[in-house]
């Protein structure tokens, strides 16, 4: 048996059959185990940045063994304890840091904001490229009968039928749900249901807020994240990888891994990149989570400078429209 074998070194076993000090400790129980991944978070962290092809060889040669290895690499590391422990490593040096420079941690909460801003922007735009597509599939099947459409601007032809264009709105819609969440967070756009968060000062608040983002958000969104990460792969290679195997096993099945992008429509015709979706998905965790943490941090901020920080370099769109600045701040 494995858990009866001797340890012989610390992070990975010095002899055949024996196993490394560490997992033995992880192995003790949960506090051991918690304890065991905090310390090796660090070295993860270093030994993944210093030897970024472990991980990252297949983008460039999918051919050899060693590149395929990469792939499962990342994708098991992708949704492990390893890789959250490694992220609580990083935020809690953050707000660490954030302890002795509120300068620092507002650099932090700007640069956030700012980029998740742009983003959900940028795929704001999707909606009107949803009501102009779905206007010309209107025009071109209702009045001109045509049945595709094909497009051929770099001197490649890209014709499919209009079912096709007609089913791909639903990815315009997808791309407004799954990539505008952090911005119309910052924005204030949420509908909330309050009981008692306007009837409380400042300080209860943030303290609201911040006990929120992490209790509530932050693990909803880690559930999310460890389903849609495999989720994705699924649709993306064969064989499926699932989230039960170990390393060592999924090393062995990498010889078999090739790429096998899902094509399969809901209609012989219509669209059939649903993998975008799953991609779209994982996204949503990624963004939402990211700004999640912010939250933590801005209403920390908040908490420790005092009612005159609320809202603090905090870039909100103005609509320009005195009805509509109501109606948003009501919600």
């Amino acid at each position: 048996m494995e858990e009866d074998a001797a340890c012989t070194g610390f992070f990975a076993p010095a002899e055949e059959g024996t196993r490394a000090c560490l997992d033995a400790f992880r192995d003790g129980g949960p506090i051991q185990w918690v304890l065991g991944h905090l310390f090796e978070a660090p070295f993860n962290l270093v030994f993944a940045l210093s030897d970024p092809s472990s991980w990252l060889a297949w983008t460039q040669d999918f051919s050899e063994p060693e590149s395929k290895q990469s792939l499962v690499r990342l994708i098991y590391y992708g949704a492990s304890a390893e890789l959250f422990f490694v992220l609580f490593w990083i935020f809690a040096g953050i707000t660490i840091g954030g302890y002795f420079s509120r300068r620092f941690l507002w650099s932090i909460v700007r640069g956030t904001e700012s980029t998740m801003n742009v983003i959900g922007r940028v795929a704001a735009w999707a909606g009107l490229l949803m009501v102009l597509q779905q206007v010309l599939i209107v025009f071109l099947q209702r009045i001109f009968r045509v049945s595709e459409i094909s497009i051929g601007p770099f001197g490649t032809t890209f014709t499919r039928d209009l079912s096709w264009y007609s089913e791909e709105l639903k990815l315009y819609n997808a791309i407004i749900v799954c990539l505008c969440v952090a911005w119309t967070f910052i924005q204030g756009g949420h509908v909330r249901v309050d009981l008692v968060y306007s009837a409380v000062g400042h300080r209860t608040k943030r303290a609201i807020d911040m006990f929120g983002s992490l209790f509530f958000m932050v693990p909803a969104l880690v559930l999310i994240w460890l389903y849609g990460w495999f989720y994705l792969w699924g649709s993306l290679i064969s064989p499926r990888l699932g989230a039960d195997m170990t390393l060592d096993t999924l090393l062995t099945r990498s010889r078999g891994v090739r790429w096998n992008v899902e094509t399969i429509g809901f209609s012989p015709n219509g669209f059939d990149a649903y993998w975008m979706f799953k991609v779209l998905i994982a996204l949503f965790a990624v963004t939402a989570m990211v700004q999640a943490v912010n939250f933590f941090w801005r209403s920390w901020l908040e908490y420790r400078e005092g009612e005159l920080s609320a809202g603090r370099y905090l870039d909100r769109d103005v609509l320009g429209d005195e009805d509509a600045e109501k109606t948003a701040n009501i919600h």
